[in-house]
């Protein structure tokens, strides 16, 4: 079984049963995977055209609570349907399951078939359109970070996610033996991908124990976002699978590095890349310089969608390679922009602010959409900064915590001229719910801190 599956081919496998069960997925606000599993035979006959799920899905934290205050869906409301239709452009095998494909969804409006506003795929994809009526073709990579642990999230459950032991014992970056150890996951993980159509590139030990990189080729941004979100799914269920846990958890414990998920992103035009001018300081185009200008300005605005819960924002730790300043370098990794590919066709801008846990839909959105109004405003990109961007005075500052991400959210008039009042809302109060959650939790910190000496 090979992709890009269509359904003719699809009917085939069905026929000799090498395939009967396709999993029918929507991306939920954060960037999971959510669904049915179909009867092959039920997918071909009716599934493929469209189905059907309950609205709170895009209305829900990573509980599946169902706070109030969205406008969109509601008790009151009654949580009513929305239409999942499948874009069988993504049609795929499963290759780590069983008799199984897999096919993305968009999600409609269960009235007008209305494409739903503030769903992740959405959000994307109108930002797409914008940059492509420019004509200008996005193009963006990603990198996922995680952490593998000797033992299962189910057991791992059942202690209190206490004493978590990772699958190696030191850093392990770049490390071939140590990585060796660790190929009953990675191997079939880049396998099983690759066989699934997704192009991985390559594998690495990152700059802790049990901490690893996987990274996959460039692709157009939707297509980019559509591999983020299928690889991770599959690295929780391979690792499941071969009894061992990940976690894209982007700060797991206070004495060790961060995950982070960079986002590489450059523009071409009539199949060339339009970031590239031979003759330019470091090979950077007019047109990279102020896309890139506008997205480096108005980072603040969007750093919710790169650091989406508390969590997130543990990470920004002084001489961790996690940036805490929105300026740009030529590759230095204490920067938030680094200029990758400098003086080559391949130049871009890798924006190291994101963490592992971000929403890649949500996250490539809210660039685009900077880097649209860096080029209509014809913004001027300030000149790199060099050395220790931690140590940097004069850099601006990224919002350090969720609460202040929330409010630079709300207030950004950019984001609410490119994506909608209504999808901005939206997703304040998302974080909103998410800071009033951490709020009203004890805390073992705070009970062991103050428990006698208080």
């Amino acid at each position: 079984m090979q992709y890009p599956l269509t359904l003719d081919a699809l009917t085939a496998h069905a026929k000799d049963g090498t395939v009967d069960t396709v999993l029918v997925c929507l991306v939920d606000m954060q960037g999971r995977l959510m669904g049915k599993r179909f009867h092959v035979q039920n997918f071909l006959d009716h599934g493929h055209q469209e189905t059907h799920c309950c609205n709170y899905l895009l209305a829900t934290d990573l509980e599946m609570a169902t706070p109030d205050g969205y406008a969109s869906t509601s008790w009151a409301a009654g949580y009513g349907d929305y239409v999942m239709k499948p874009d069988l452009s993504t049609l795929r095998p499963v290759p780590w399951l069983e008799g199984t494909a897999m096919v993305l969804c968009d999600v409609l409006d269960h009235q007008t078939h209305a494409p739903v506003p503030h769903s992740p795929r959405e959000v994307l994809k109108r930002q797409i359109a914008r940059v492509e009526a420019k004509g200008l073709k996005p193009m963006m990579a990603t990198e996922l970070e995680f952490f593998l642990f000797e033992k299962t999230v189910d057991e791992i459950r059942k202690t209190g996610f206490r004493d978590l032991a990772p699958i190696s014992g030191y850093n392990e970056d770049y490390h071939i033996l140590q990585t060796t150890k660790e190929e009953g996951v990675m191997r079939p993980l880049r396998n099983h991908l690759f066989a699934a159509g997704i192009p991985i590139e390559n594998s690495k030990g990152e700059a802790e124990a049990g901490q690893e990189e996987l990274n996959i080729r460039f692709a157009d941004a939707l297509t980019c976002a559509d591999h983020h979100t299928i690889a991770k799914h599959a690295t929780k269920e391979i690792a499941w699978a071969q009894g061992r846990a990940a976690t894209f958890l982007p700060k797991w414990h206070h004495d060790r590095v961060g995950s982070a998920s960079h986002v590489h992103v450059s523009c071409w035009k009539d199949d060339a890349p339009a970031f590239y001018d031979a003759d330019a300081d470091h090979g950077m185009s007019d047109l990279m310089r102020s896309f890139c200008a506008g997205m480096i300005a108005h980072a603040p605005d969007y750093t919710f969608f790169l650091a989406p819960y508390v969590n997130s924002y543990k990470r920004f730790v002084k001489g961790t390679f996690a940036p805490t300043k929105s300026v740009w370098s030529v590759d230095n990794r204490t920067a938030g922009f680094r200029l990758c590919g400098e003086g080559t066709k391949g130049v871009r801008m890798e924006c190291r602010i994101g963490g592992a846990d971000l929403n890649p839909y949500l996250a490539q959105a809210a660039m685009l959409a900077a880097g649209i109004d860096g080029i209509e405003k014809g913004m001027e990109l300030e000149p790199p900064t060099k050395g220790d961007v931690y140590e940097a005075a004069q850099a601006g500052e990224i919002p350090q915590t969720l609460r202040d991400a929330t409010e630079t959210l709300r207030g950004s008039a950019m984001l609410r001229a490119a994506m909608g009042d209504d999808v901005v809302d939206h997703y304040t109060r998302c974080a909103e719910f998410e800071q009033e959650e951490f709020d009203r939790i004890v805390t073992d910190w705070e009970v062991a801190r103050g428990f006698e000496r208080a």
